[in-house]
């Protein structure tokens, strides 16, 4: 009763509340606030309590500011970027670097939504947020959450970070409560690095609005050197407390399993006896009335094909999504990735769908600043509410027709009644079938392990109280 008694109405009054005793700009990312939220609304045992530093970045507008100036990068664009190459000599070894906790890499973050002249960036025409937008917000923090692990002591002061940081992929985006989001309250994010390779680390962050999570989300990174041609070393992470060491251990379970599903492309696997059984069973259901006709194909009732249900679209890339060496950013990927997802998924359901959960986001190679994007939206599984797609991002070249994968995304959307079913026709079909409909399965276990980690969470509290 204490805590709800000292706990801001929201985090849009509470913003208001400390901007009216500061000259200086202020932003509601503090220990408490994000304690409070932690105990009221998340599912995770191991989140918040444990990681929480008192730091705070700032606006999302600071956070960019600040990678900015960290990394030497000078305003306006060149067709060549500015040489690094004399910050190869300060790549430090990996046995120069500390070890550093996850508490240390924790920080908060905000994107201002209160403000009007902030909000129409990430605003649509139904005054909802844009989910896109928030996806390119993340890729950024999941970036300066790398910049405040690294720790290169030999560093001279002055001399800008000689690293890079590449997202290669991002397991997980899960939704929640997305259908309550304000596109007029301040949201609030937090994370910190959960895992470390030898050069690679995995991100864990949070979106929070009116102390309610809005997602949580896990980011892979790479740490290359100064002008991007080879990896580079990053300082090991040692938990610090027996709940850092528990959030470390699950991680280390999602490392190994990612080791695997990096091994194996699904496209590439035989199918199972059980996967075989399936396509039998869907081409039984299409066979037409003439059973020696296998061209004879006919769609069963509330029924769509997997060719017919899927949308395209072609982009330009321009300078002002770019990184210091003229590739495109891949938070705007992933931004235009889930909008052609969400019109697609609109146009099938016939309504509005919201978004569940993004996963398995691959970047294969990366995209240069004049390159022409192809983006390609399907639907490749549904169950009753819910369906399941598969974006494909492809570059163009100017001067050829050549197509180069460079993305894929899996997207889940639930619309507000039951769909029709999606059935392939082709073997290649059968195959992202077979593949939407295990990615839907692990959503769905994702799900029942969140509200599994919930009820014991609660029943935790309750005997503390107590």
């Amino acid at each position: 009763m204490v805590r709800l008694l000292r706990r801001p109405r929201s985090v849009l009054a509470a913003s208001r509340f400390l901007r009216s005793r500061c000259k200086t700009r202020l932003v509601v990312c503090s220990q408490n606030l994000h304690h409070s939220a932690a105990r009221c609304h998340w599912h995770d045992t191991c989140e918040f309590d444990a990681f929480q530093s008192g730091h705070c970045s700032g606006t999302m507008s600071d956070v960019s500011k600040n990678i900015r100036k960290q990394i030497g990068l000078e305003p306006g664009y060149y067709t060549i970027p500015k040489c690094r190459a004399n910050l190869l000599k300060y790549t430090p070894k990996r046995e120069d670097l500390p070890s550093r906790s996850m508490t240390e890499s924790f920080t908060t973050a905000i994107l201002p939504l209160s403000s009007s002249s902030y909000r129409e960036r990430y605003v649509n025409h139904l005054r909802r947020v844009r989910m896109g937008r928030l996806m390119e917000e993340l890729d950024l923090f999941a970036v300066w959450i790398c910049h405040r692990h690294t720790s290169v002591p030999t560093l001279p002061k002055g001399i800008p970070l000689p690293y890079i940081f590449v997202t290669v992929l991002v397991e997980s985006v899960e939704f929640s409560n997305s259908n309550k989001i304000s596109a007029s309250e301040d949201i609030s994010l937090c994370g910190h690095v959960s895992w470390t390779g030898m050069t690679s680390m995995e991100i864990t962050i949070y979106m929070q609005q009116n102390f309610r999570t809005i997602l949580k989300a896990i980011f892979v990174v790479v740490a290359r050197n100064a002008t991007n041609t080879a990896s580079a070393p990053i300082n090991p992470l040692a938990p610090a407390n027996e709940k850092e060491k528990a959030c470390y251990l699950e991680s280390v379970k999602r490392s190994e399993a990612r080791e695997q599903k990096h091994s194996k492309n699904a496209l590439y696997i035989r199918p199972t006896k059980e996967d075989e059984k399936l396509m039998f069973e869907i081409f039984k259901r299409t066979q037409g009335t003439n059973a020696n006709d296998m061209y004879n194909l006919e769609l069963p009732a509330n029924c769509r094909w997997m060719s017919e249900s899927n949308q395209t679209t072609l982009l330009r890339a321009f300078p002002d999504n770019r990184n210091l060496h003229n590739h495109i950013f891949g938070g705007f990927v992933m931004r235009t990735a889930v909008e052609i997802s969400s019109i697609t998924a609109c146009l099938y359901a016939g309504g509005r769908p919201l978004i569940e959960c993004i996963s398995d986001v691959a970047f294969y190679s990366p995209l240069k600043v004049n390159s022409f994007i192809k983006l390609t939206a399907y639907v490749v599984y549904t169950y009753k509410k819910y369906i399941q797609l598969l974006t494909i991002v492809e570059v163009l070249q100017e001067n050829s027709s050549s197509h180069l994968t460079t993305n894929a995304l899996f997207l889940i959307y639930k619309a507000e009644r039951n769909v029709q079913e999606v059935l392939p026709i082709t073997y290649e079909e059968s195959l992202c079938y077979i593949n939407g409909r295990k990615k839907f399965r692990a959503f769905q276990k994702l799900r029942q392990d969140r509200l599994t980690n919930l009820k014991q969470f609660q029943k935790t509290e309750k005997s503390d109280s107590q």
